[in-house]
């Protein structure tokens, strides 16, 4: 394959990805017309668990095995998969679509901020402080505090727990998971188990709603844990291994754009000036806190809504 086709191909995979990362936000809105958050969630992760189970074993692998692998893997799984999940089908309860994959880009935001905080930020370069004050300074104009009316309030805030959710997995598991000897599909495919199991514990609190799951839904849901869980574990794989996680944070920006036009497309929603000034904002922050990043800590994509059942940790290759 001459450079040329490898770069459209390239290019084709990220608009894909784009595209699935990006319809997660507009697949879980509809899901939610028959599911309970929680319900929405354990779907997802037990889809996931499924599709990725099959597909370690089709490959020759085997999930992981060893009591401390496996305490590791229940930590990131409830940091990156059944936590942010659950907070996002709450959010979107009242939150649109589109602003919540505008939202959801915060993640880099908060993967900076915790950097700082546990000290592995050190000498955090003026255009990337600027672009961390920048960035949290237009999830307030999303948010407008001084407005006394308006459908962002707890909502958003379970979003961007969500994102803030996603930067903390991300560490934990650059730390603990990443270039440990255990393939990736294998990490990816017990991290979606070991969700479906703490989501199933947790249902009895808020999952035992009754359902309504006309065909609509019933394709969302299918939708979101096949393909815009498990396939997009495999799709940010092999774009960082074959082209670097650079390529792969080219997807975290297009996230918002993509969410907030299917959302208009597809579902009506409108997104005020205030709000498209706010992401704006976020974006432009979001890009310069990626400047001159210390090319040894492990990087994650801008967005993280696909990692890990959704948005897995750039680095893990396997």
């Amino acid at each position: 394959m001459n450079s040329g086709t490898w770069r459209l191909w390239g290019g084709i995979r990220v608009a894909v990805l784009a595209l699935l990362w990006g319809s997660t936000f507009l697949w879980t809105e509809l899901a939610l017309r028959g599911f309970s958050p929680l319900q929405v969630t354990l779907i997802r992760c037990t889809l996931g668990a499924l599709v990725l189970t099959v597909a370690c074993y089709a490959t020759g692998r085997r999930l992981p095995r060893g009591v401390t692998v496996w305490r590791h893997i229940a930590v990131a799984a409830f940091f990156c998969n059944a936590l942010p999940f659950a907070l996002f089908g709450l959010g979107q309860q009242t939150v649109d679509s589109g602003l919540a994959g505008v939202l959801n880009s915060t993640t880099p935001l908060w993967s900076v901020a915790l950097g700082l905080l546990l000290g592995s930020e050190r000498g955090l370069r003026p255009v990337r402080l600027t672009g961390l004050l920048l960035g949290f300074a237009g999830t307030i104009v999303i948010f407008a505090p001084w407005r006394t009316a308006g459908a962002v309030g707890w909502g958003a805030l379970a979003i961007l727990g969500a994102a803030a959710s996603y930067a903390v997995a991300f560490t934990y598991m650059g730390r603990t998971l990443v270039r440990k000897g255990t393939p990736t599909i294998s990490l990816s495919a017990a991290q979606l188990v070991a969700a479906s199991g703490l989501t199933a514990v947790m249902m009895p609190i808020g999952g035992l709603e009754s359902i309504d799951p006309g065909p609509v839904v019933l394709a969302a849901a299918v939708v979101l844990g096949v393909l815009c869980t498990a396939i997009t574990f495999h799709l940010t794989y092999r774009i960082i291994n074959d082209e670097g996680a650079t390529s792969a944070a080219v997807v975290g920006y297009l996230l918002p754009v993509v969410s907030v036009l299917l959302g208009a497309a597809v579902l009506g929603e409108r997104l005020g000036g205030r709000v498209l000034l706010g992401m704006a904002v976020v974006l432009a922050g979001v890009g310069m806190t990626r400047v001159d990043r210390t090319p040894a800590a492990p990087s994650a994509p801008v967005g993280a809504e696909a990692a890990a059942g959704t948005r897995p940790v750039p680095v893990r290759r396997g």
